[in-house]
């Protein structure tokens, strides 16, 4: 970092290092119980084109054990209650959340920066809380062999954040994590997303549809307005799907999807699309004394089930129940940090390990063939089977496990 005068030096309890999701949840908790926090968001605005849009069963729960649902809800979304995948070989729907007990069937489609902006605001009432937005955070205070905060830049100059706890939340490219020198386990997922939009037809049906054909797969989420569309691709194929031309893939979307044909057309950019380098990772370990790390910056999901949200929010929950006391009475040890990653490693584990069978055994074989996809006899009897065909909608919805809020740190009904 170059040598330049600190502007300003701030003295927090807990350092929140990362805007997003799981940054958000975790300190909006923390600022209810009057836990003096800092959230520090690289960027200067959440006005973004996030690909990860959906708010799942459990999230939904868990701000409704925050008294934020229905405040949620008035903001403008879509829903998805179930998901329906066609082939030439015929039609299966392994996702309906309509058969989970739950109040909330579905998962909710509403733009991250709306989620975000609604998080955010509801933590400004406390005085406690503060956002600082475009700060770069760009090496972290360490003394006595542990993390004290971090210094960041902005246009302002470099500023200093001390707490007795700093948070990465920082997202698949962690700058904390980086700076730590940790090393995430990675897998190779057998594949690349293509990411755009087209336009939704009254007629159109809603929800999730998936399309499977002559070696390619298209899946399509619900934005109201909007087609979602993922174009999946096996992994490094992209410089030849680009070399190909937009007049090839426009091709390729309009053979898999026929409705599609009249509205292809509108992808005159490469720049309309954007590409999702799929990985899949974890860190060993989430802490250091003094730092822990959550959601993406701990562990990168791959986006089969769309889960990656979900996830940091359960990790943010977690983190905010067991850190909550010991932060107020200013004692956060080791063990604290430890039993947060040991309540979230087996799900974690347990998630990506389901996404890279469903990768290996279904996306692979789809994408490397240009037969018609045949689901095994045994898939379509676990479907239809009443004790196991909520398994799926459950391990999407809620993962291996439901989490809740401490009823300690719920407001009062």
């Amino acid at each position: 970092m170059n040598e330049r005068a600190i502007v300003e030096t701030l003295e927090t309890t807990c350092c929140i290092v990362g805007g997003g999701p799981a940054g958000a949840v975790l300190a909006l908790i923390l600022a209810r119980q009057r836990i003096p926090v800092v959230l520090l968001e690289a960027h200067e605005d959440f006005e973004r084109d996030f690909r990860g849009d959906t708010i799942h069963p459990s999230v939904l729960e868990i701000l409704d054990e925050l008294g934020l649902a229905e405040r949620l809800h008035e903001l403008r979304h879509s829903k998805i209650r179930k998901a329906t995948f066609m082939s030439p070989a015929g039609a299966l729907t392994p996702i309906d959340f309509g058969r989970l007990d739950t109040r909330f069937p579905y998962i909710m489609m509403l733009p991250q920066s709306q989620f975000l902006e609604f998080l955010t605001g509801e933590a400004k009432q406390y005085q406690n809380f503060q956002l600082r937005m475009g700060a770069r955070v760009e090496e972290l205070i360490e003394e006595g062999g542990a993390v004290r905060g971090v210094r960041y830049e902005d246009d302002a100059g470099v500023h200093e954040v001390r707490a007795q706890l700093t948070v990465g939340a920082d997202g698949r490219s962690s700058r904390v994590r980086h700076l730590t020198g940790m090393e995430p386990v990675k897998t190779s997922p057998p594949m690349d997303v293509l990411w755009f939009r087209l336009p939704r037809k009254p007629e159109d049906p809603e929800g999730a549809v998936g399309r499977i054909s002559g070696g390619h797969l298209v899946a399509m989420l619900d934005r109201l307005d909007e087609w979602q569309v993922a174009y999946v691709i096996l992994k490094g194929s992209f410089k030849a799907v680009r070399a190909a031309g937009l007049d090839a893939l426009r091709q390729s979307i309009a053979s898999i999807v026929p409705e599609f044909a009249d509205r292809v057309p509108q992808l005159q950019e490469w720049k309309q699309v954007a590409m999702l380098s799929v990985e899949s990772s974890r860190l060993k370990q989430w802490w250091q004394p003094g730092l822990l790390l959550i959601g993406d910056a701990a562990h990168v999901m791959s986006p089969i089930g769309g889960v990656g949200i979900n996830y940091a929010i359960q990790d943010a929950t977690v983190a905010a129940n067991i850190l909550a006391v010991p932060l107020g009475d200013g004692r956060v040890e080791l063990r604290h940090l430890r039993e947060v990653q040991r309540k979230r490693m087996l799900p974690t584990r347990f998630i990506q390990s389901i996404q890279s069978l469903v990768q290996r055994q279904i996306i692979t074989n789809a994408l490397r063939t240009d037969q018609p996809l045949q689901v095994p006899a045994a898939v379509r009897l676990f479907l239809r089977t009443p004790f196991l065909k909520t398994l799926p909608s459950r391990i999407i919805a809620f993962g291996l496990r439901r989490v809740h809020v401490k009823r300690s740190l719920r407001p009062a009904r």
